[in-house]
């Protein structure tokens, strides 16, 4: 099924403008689990069709050798997880990982490349696949670290309509993870990406060691942008072996759901994706997620460099559920 950016993510639907308090964002996590869940899911409905989820595969186009230390990532020059570093895919394995993901039945495609930033010359054969890949009919985005001037103009002149850059954490934990580069760095990535008309992807992780606080503090923080990300990835930590982060203690996963429903409280018209950590998760926790108001998830079998649940398996879920995918 191929549908538009425009229909999929409604950029124009009225967000709340409420600038939300890190107190009262908390307040919505501490409310009774099923309370919660009823208010996230009338939010949702309000907006939303609650039968809907939008799809999304994601690639990793240049793996490994990233010169920065984020604690939880397996493809940082400065942890040994034994991954095996790969240079920048060509353009013609790039496209036919589209066509195969838009065969199973995802309506956007995201390109991700292990840099602090891209070089002028990594650019070139970037946009290209951007070009390739939107005239496949699938949505486009990419993340690729942090922007010079101009480059997000680059970008929104091949046609991409979503750029990824994750706030990740709360700002008075964001050093406890990243000390390589500051929070203010990836907002100032994204003013550059509001300023050149693409749409925003943002998210962040939890599971990292973070407290509650700390996770509605990074609600809010998402909530309070100029214009809140048409979409919200939550990832849950993926502990890889041989990163700083392996060994954290797991999340609860109710906690998880509230951090779901936090998001989609405050957030309201944004897109709230199933991001990492999926495959650790049941097909009931998954169904109470979409009931706290996610509405995307990442569909394929991998998601850069840690594995997702596969097709067949999210097929008979959606099937199970009466969910249905665009």
């Amino acid at each position: 099924m191929t549908t538009t950016s425009a229909t999929i993510e409604r950029p124009a639907a009225p967000q709340s403008r409420h600038k939300w308090a890190v107190a009262e964002v908390e307040a919505l996590f501490e409310l009774p689990l099923l309370e919660l869940v009823f208010r996230a899911q009338q939010v949702h409905r309000s907006h939303f069709d609650p039968q809907e989820v939008q799809r999304s595969t994601l690639l990793s186009i240049k793996t490994g050798g990233c010169s920065e230390d984020c604690g939880y990532c397996s493809q940082s020059a400065r942890h040994d997880s034994g991954l095996t570093r790969q240079r920048l895919l060509p353009v013609d394995e790039v496209l036919a990982n589209a066509r195969a993901a838009k065969a199973r039945g995802a309506s956007r495609f995201c390109m991700g490349a292990a840099w602090r930033g891209p070089k002028d010359q990594d650019l070139a054969p970037v946009l290209e696949m951007v070009r390739e890949v939107k005239a496949l009919g699938l949505q486009t985005c990419v993340t690729l670290g942090m922007l010079k001037e101009g480059q997000a103009e680059q970008l929104a002149d091949a046609g991409l309509d979503y750029y990824n850059h994750n706030l990740d954490t709360a700002p008075d934990f964001y050093g406890q993870v990243i000390t390589t580069h500051t929070l203010q760095d990836r907002l100032d990535t994204l003013d550059k990406v509001r300023g050149a008309g693409i749409h925003v992807c943002s998210g962040g992780i939890v599971g990292m060691g973070e407290n509650r606080r700390q996770r509605a503090a990074l609600i809010a923080q998402l909530a309070n942008l100029p214009t809140p990300p048409e979409s919200v990835p939550i990832n849950n930590l993926v502990q890889v072996p041989g990163t700083p982060l392996a060994g954290a203690g797991a999340l609860d996963p109710f906690e998880f759901v509230r951090t779901i429903a936090a998001a989609r409280i405050t957030m309201p018209a944004s897109f709230v994706r199933l991001s990492a950590g999926r495959s650790e998760m049941s097909d009931e926790l998954q169904a109470l997620c979409f009931m706290a108001g996610a509405n995307s998830m990442f569909y394929g079998e991998r998601l850069l460099t840690t594995d997702n649940p596969d097709a067949d398996r999210d097929d008979r879920l959606f099937a199970r559920l009466g969910l249905r995918a665009i």
